[in-house]
């Protein structure tokens, strides 16, 4: 089944160019002169984002002259700047009914409550199954501007991260919750159940890259990768574990996860960053069975994508979402809780 993800609906604003729907042409004048061509798109374009504008320079569907050239051309005066969007492209992802937690839902969003063990879009290896399969199946239109296997996704969560997405159901609305994700506007608060106890409050500022041990897992760098801060407030100490609340300053792939791993306070049950076995020989031997029992009790990394904060693209309302904690991670801290009351 040929699922198509829409285009351009909204109307075009009051800039120096003919268009219709997937085409655009620019005159310069002297004003423009000298810019870069992919700022200069995105200034004049504002429906889509910078990095969009650079992949359809990229990809050849954009001509100064008549010529293909490059997102660092510098515009001269007299260019004749053409765009011509590409014909959506057919997606064969099939819609699947699969329920969704949804939380809030309007004609421009939805926010979704994530379980752990949901993939968030089709990859290698999770053709179908996903969050994307589940909302092509509920919703009638989604963005593009993500791609044919990402449609609607303007933020993931790892596989075995619960917690709250917010999904655009048009490129306008993908837009504006993009560029509040890049000048970090959008509010992102995680619960975490850690190993060992850190200080009260702190920031960890680390640069993160793919490792060169394991290309499947992130780890810190020192000379190369991309800046990540995360912050970090401890809500209470249980001794051996604690409950943390996170904020990220940056989005990077894994950054939680690798961040309090450096630390030395990995998550609690994190397969892939010493969340597991490898952590029981710190502890003294009277919590060494405690902590493998709570292990048995949670399959996967103990963080939950608490609360989401940012405003509405269309309607330009705040809005705030809370979610409870998934009930492995309540069984935990419960059961801590318990475990140190019998002493």
């Amino acid at each position: 089944m040929a699922y198509f993800i829409p285009k351009i609906t909204t109307e075009k604003r009051n800039i120096n160019l003919r268009a219709n729907q997937n085409s655009f042409l620019f005159d310069i004048n002297s004003s423009d002169a000298n810019e870069r061509l992919d700022k200069f798109l995105s200034i004049n374009i504002p429906l889509y984002t910078r990095s969009h504008l650079r992949n359809l320079i990229d990809n050849g569907h954009v001509t100064v002259n008549n010529t293909v050239v490059k997102s660092g051309y510098k515009i001269k005066l007299n260019d004749k700047i053409a765009v011509v969007l590409p014909e959506p492209e057919p997606s064969y992802l099939t819609p699947e009914n699969i329920a969704l937690n949804i939380v809030y839902e309007d004609n421009d969003l939805l926010v979704i409550n994530k379980p752990a063990g949901l993939v968030v879009h089709p990859g290698a290896g999770h053709r179908t199954g996903t969050m994307v399969n589940a909302l092509l199946y509920h919703c009638k239109t989604l963005s593009g501007i993500n791609g044919i296997l990402r449609p609607g996704i303007v933020h993931r969560l790892d596989k075995n991260t619960s917690g709250l997405l917010v999904v655009a159901k048009n490129d306008l609305s993908h837009v504006h919750l993009s560029r509040q994700f890049e000048v970090r506007s959008i509010i992102r608060t995680y619960h975490a159940i850690v190993w060992g106890v850190p200080e009260k409050e702190g920031e960890i500022s680390k640069n993160i890259g793919r490792s060169q041990r394991d290309r499947k897992k992130m780890s810190v760098l020192k000379d190369r990768g991309r800046t990540a801060t995360t912050g970090y407030r401890l809500l209470r100490d249980y001794i051996y574990l604690s409950h943390l609340e996170l904020s990220l300053r940056t989005g990077r792939t894994h950054q939680i996860r690798v961040h309090l791993n450096y630390i030395n306070h990995p998550l609690f049950g994190d397969p892939d960053y010493n969340g597991r076995k490898s952590q029981i020989p710190r502890l003294p031997s009277h919590l060494q069975k405690r902590a493998m029992s709570l292990l048995k009790r949670i399959d996967r990394q103990a963080l939950h994508a608490k609360t989401l904060e940012f405003i509405h693209p269309i309607s330009s309302e705040a809005m705030h979402f809370d979610s409870e904690l998934p009930e492995d991670m309540r069984q935990i801290l419960d059961r801590i809780v318990d475990a140190l009351m019998l002493g």
